[in-house]
């Protein structure tokens, strides 16, 4: 597997033992040289994920194509022919997680809607002042004077086609609202002034959220840009989530499944390499996202969202196969248990990944 420069002497640096070939027999420890090129500290990470002699590419194959038999092999006792579950899912998420980082989705306040904001911002400057005098006055008090200038007669014009007072009100509250279910308020002062005098149930979950979105208005931010946020937060929490609902989804198996045959260990092997592959697809699937923003080519956007629909359709099923391959039900029992198992962690998770969301929303400035 290394390439690394083997010592001439053949005393094992970790334990002493004498070393014959590459790996000292006691300890197992590589007799290498102490000091290598810079670039190898770069091969010998990707070779210890990797393994140039196929053990990775192998495992990520029947990871992709062969559902369940990476736990089938690993459940057998056959540990050494493909990478460690543990140490896959830590790869695919560190991989999943760089990439992400690396081509983010949204940037919420970033350059390319600075002009947008800016705009928006000059038109409510613009706008209150009209609203307070009102048009037709502004107009009057140009042409009083004695003599008009050519720029006198172009801001008559300009003021000729700003809204009459009714739509400068429009235009100055819109998108300013928000409806907390019992009705709809403009700022956050009328927000807690009728809770003041409506107090709900749940106002102790609900005000900080209003608070929220009402801070992010008076910095700019749109109803637009909040959802688009929103939606992109909680794509890229869907590694950080699928880490943390690991336990509950072996969890819910041990709960289905005979408890004398499947241990709760059988069931963590079966989740890690069901959320590696989650992880690949989900991976995959913003990558193929990410190309449909490079071209204009219709055809071949196409096709780009029909691999998309294609790899999501599959992954909806990856779930059933491995589980009936894994754990040898009866192909109606496995198909029923599948469903419960799916409609279960579906809400379990979906709440989880909200929480991320809200999460992320309260952290926003």
């Amino acid at each position: 597997m290394s390439h690394g420069k083997i010592r001439e002497d053949k005393t094992c640096l970790n334990c002493g033992h004498h070393v014959e070939e590459r790996f000292c027999p006691h300890c197992g420890q590589e007799n290498t040289e102490r000091r290598q090129p810079f670039y190898f500290l770069f091969t010998h990470f990707i070779e210890d994920f990797t393994h140039y002699d196929g053990q990775f590419w192998g495992t990520v194959k029947n990871l992709l194509f062969k559902p369940g038999k990476l736990t089938n092999t690993y459940l057998e006792g056959k540990r050494q022919i493909f990478v460690p579950p543990v140490k896959l899912y830590i790869f695919v998420s560190f991989i999943t997680f760089f990439v992400f980082a690396l081509f983010p989705m949204v940037n919420i306040g970033s350059n390319d809607k600075h002009d947008e904001k800016q705009s928006d911002t000059g038109l409510v400057k613009i706008m209150k002042p009209i609203k307070a005098i009102g048009t037709q006055k502004i107009i009057d008090s140009i042409k009083a004077k004695k003599i008009l200038t050519e720029d006198d007669s172009l801001a008559i014009e300009k003021l000729k086609m700003v809204p009459d007072s009714a739509e400068v009100e429009k235009i100055l509250d819109m998108d300013q609202t928000i409806d907390s279910g019992d009705g709809n308020y403009k700022t956050k002062k009328s927000y807690d002034s009728a809770k003041a005098k409506n107090p709900g149930y749940l106002d102790f979950v609900e005000k900080p959220i209003i608070h929220k979105y009402f801070e992010l208005k008076d910095h700019g931010i749109t109803k637009k840009e909040l959802l688009s946020n929103m939606i992109e937060k909680s794509f890229h929490n869907l590694p950080k989530a699928l880490f943390i609902y690991l336990p509950l989804f072996a969890f819910f198996l041990w709960v289905f499944h005979n408890k004398k045959k499947w241990w709760y260990f059988d069931h963590g092997i079966f989740t890690l390499h069901y959320f590696s592959f989650l992880l690949l697809t989900i991976l995959l699937i913003f990558l193929f996202g990410k190309l449909t923003k490079l071209t204009d080519i219709k055809a071949l956007n196409a096709l780009i969202y029909f691999v998309i629909t294609i790899i999501t359709i599959y992954s909806m099923g990856y779930f059933f196969i491995a589980h009936r391959r894994v754990y040898r039900s009866h192909g109606l029992v496995s198909i029923m248990v599948g469903i419960i198992l799916i409609a279960i962690n579906f809400f379990a998770f979906m709440f989880l990944l909200a929480g991320l969301a809200l999460v992320s929303f309260m952290m926003l400035h």
